[in-house]
């Protein structure tokens, strides 16, 4: 009778444990739903934490609640209780696929991909149909430098249905550092389904799509026909067109080519054809990203004019909207309807007024950048754009869409995981300053991801902080304001601090007021972190003789004199002096040409800051890493830095591009 009783009630105890873990899975998968906020995340995290201390009180040793609690405490970043869990409940339950995977991730997090890949082969030795197990092979093979095997590992987990955000990401990574040298149907197929991904930063794989699209044209070859009928059936031109900057001068040839073609078609028949439309409005949006750079022949510019000037007269005549649709999308290949004269008559129609298809080209030609010109009038600054001619208003740079894809987390928590540092005497909020954040990018992703910031993102380009801003606030994210230098320095001035500065893009020599080591300096309060890194880009040879050629004949930077030296280097651009330029993203987009010549980066700035760090009294370094992202040690930087304070020329660390971190210790 007692030996019934005793097992009724351990049957009981089963069902009762089996209940509580599955609350705790169902607790755990909240706590990584990206539909969550951080604070939810964290709840439900903690939610999970309680069930699996009631688990372990009724059965202790169970094998599943042990490893889900690894997974907890590795969530946390206590990645040494993590690793004892996940051993405790293989030597409890040995062969477990999920535990092997979950020592895979835990490799990773620790920062060793081989040691990663060993566990989660031996998690598919356990179990061959185990996605996550695979899925860690790939993330460990890409981080192994392994890009085109990691390429294909992706691929397949796509054609298994694993359509994983992580996947997408981890792929599009890959596929910036893929050399295309035969555009097969796959790839051709593998890049329609990235572009078609939403939630991508599509602008990081223009080289890539680039690249097979010049193999699928046969652009190498001068005698290649290109068909104007095909070209508008091409999905991945027309999505490639619509989402990226190819970095390509073929393809640059090639988007001309057919943006006359439509051209001399319109001239002859009067009539712009339902099927050369998408490639009309695509073609429009690309030339708005690389800021008008596409250069047009003299009968095009007239044609165009004549186009133009048939618009005013159609509005001035108070014809319907769709008898203007035609002409705007021609229009709009050529040059930002927000600088033609009949801007002030489009003003009458909302957005939405519009052919859906349209609306993405009149947001850009006209809409964003009537929205942004408010922005700008909010600043002093605008003082030094109301002499220029409209089209040499300078163009907001980088042009991105999208913010990269992450897990959300806290400032905290990468201070306490990332660096070994206390965060415990914190306040709730951290305070973040992004120093060059150029068209704000990166400081979006801080504001967006790390839920306890509030983002200061400065520059010098009035542009460009104009269409942070209208992004932002596009986006909802409403801890980031973006400033031109004059406003932080007065912000530190007053006496405000920061937790965290981020040092992006340095000011140009034009800023002759400014020394960032000050402003950091003053910025930075006690235990304060400055992330920068040791590179300074845009110095090849072409830049150089770019920078002499203008301060020999003192050019200034008006979209015609961008146009014509961006047109001499293509000429030339088998001479030595500017094949890399040719070969640099910035160089196919004005804004970005404008950048690297007029305003270059002072690298007296990094060295004043690099100086000013070198002090191991006021600040120590905490962690550096490499251009591939691994840790290094820190005392040789540390030694590298000091000496390069010291006038040693031959331990520079300028150049190296890497990637530190230091804290202020007082």
């Amino acid at each position: 009778m007692q030996a019934k009783h005793h097992i009724q009630e351990s049957h009981t105890q089963q069902a009762q444990a089996a209940r509580l873990l599955l609350q705790a899975n169902l607790a755990y998968g909240e706590s990584n739903s990206n539909g969550l906020s951080h604070i939810q995340r964290l709840q439900a995290r903690q939610e999970c934490r309680g069930y699996l201390e009631e688990v372990n009180a009724l059965e202790p040793g169970n094998a599943v609640a042990l490893g889900l609690l690894g997974r907890v405490e590795m969530d946390d970043g206590q990645l040494e209780k993590a690793h004892a869990l996940f051993t405790a409940s293989l030597e409890a339950q040995p062969g477990q696929s999920q535990q092997y995977a979950n020592l895979g991730y835990w490799a990773l997090k620790t920062e060793r991909p081989a040691l990663a890949e060993q566990n989660f082969l031996q998690a598919l030795e356990c179990d061959r149909q185990s996605a996550a197990a695979f899925c860690g092979v790939a993330h460990a093979k890409r981080l192994q430098g392994q890009f085109d095997v990691a390429y294909l590992h992706y691929r397949k987990l796509l054609e298994a249905g694993a359509e994983w955000d992580s996947v997408y990401s981890g792929m599009l990574t890959c596929a910036q550092h893929l050399a295309v040298n035969k555009a097969d149907q796959d790839l051709v197929l593998d890049a329609i389904a990235l572009l078609r991904h939403e939630g991508l930063p599509h602008q990081e794989i223009g080289r890539f799509v680039g690249a097979i699209i010049r193999q699928q044209y046969d652009l190498d070859n001068p005698k290649a026909e290109i068909f104007l009928d095909a070209a508008c059936n091409d999905e991945l031109l027309i999505l490639a067109l619509q989402k990226t900057l190819i970095p390509d001068p073929a393809v640059e040839e090639l988007v001309g080519m057919l943006r006359r073609a439509i051209l001399a078609e319109v001239a002859q028949t009067v009539d712009l054809r339902d099927d050369l439309q998408q490639l009309t409005l695509a073609i429009a949006q690309y030339a708005d990203r690389t800021g008008y750079a596409l250069t047009a022949e003299d009968d095009e510019e007239r044609l165009v004019a004549a186009v133009n000037d048939s618009l005013k007269a159609q509005l001035a005549m108070g014809e319907p909207q769709e008898a203007l649709i035609g002409s705007l999308m021609i229009s709009s290949m050529y040059g930002a309807l927000f600088h033609q004269d009949i801007a002030v008559h489009l003003g009458q129609w909302n957005l939405v007024d519009w052919p859906l298809a349209l609306q993405p080209v009149l947001a850009a030609s006209y809409y964003h950048r009537a929205e942004e010109e408010g922005i700008k009038q909010c600043f002093d600054e605008k003082a030094e754009e109301l002499c220029l001619n409209k089209t040499d208003v300078p163009q907001a740079w980088p042009a991105w869409s999208k913010l990269a894809y992450r897990a959300e987390s806290s400032l905290k928590s990468l201070m306490s995981e990332e660096l070994g540092l206390a965060t415990d005497k914190l306040p709730d909020t951290l305070r973040v300053m992004v120093c060059g954040a150029q068209s704000g990018q990166r400081a979006m992703e801080l504001a967006r991801y790390l839920a306890d910031v509030e983002v200061i993102a400065v520059d010098e380009s009035l542009a460009n902080i104009a269409k942070a801003t209208r992004m932002a606030a596009e986006s909802d994210i409403n801890n980031i304001v973006f400033w031109p230098w004059s406003i932080a320095r007065q912000f530190v001035a007053d006496g405000h601090q920061v937790h965290w500065v981020e040092v992006g893009r340095l000011p140009s020599p034009a800023m002759t007021e400014l020394s960032l080591a000050a402003l950091v300096s003053n910025a930075a309060g006690s235990g304060a972190i400055v992330h920068l890194h040791t590179a300074v880009a845009e110095q090849t040879a072409g830049d150089k003789q770019m920078r002499k050629l203008i301060a020999e004949h003192g050019l200034q930077p008006t979209r015609a004199a961008l146009r014509q030296l961006r047109r001499m280097v293509l000429t030339n651009r088998q001479d030595a002096t500017w094949q890399e330029l040719a070969h640099e993203d910035d160089f196919y987009s004005l804004g970005g040409c404008r950048d690297r010549w007029f305003r270059p980066q002072n690298k007296a700035q990094l060295k004043d800051l690099m100086a000013m760090v070198s002090n191991e009294v006021e600040w120590k370094l905490v962690k550096a890493r490499d251009e591939d992202g691994h840790s290094l040690a820190t005392r040789p930087v540390q030694t590298q830095i000091q000496a390069e304070a010291l006038g040693s020329e031959v331990q520079s660390l300028m150049g190296q591009n890497l990637s530190v971190y230091f804290q202020r210790r007082r």
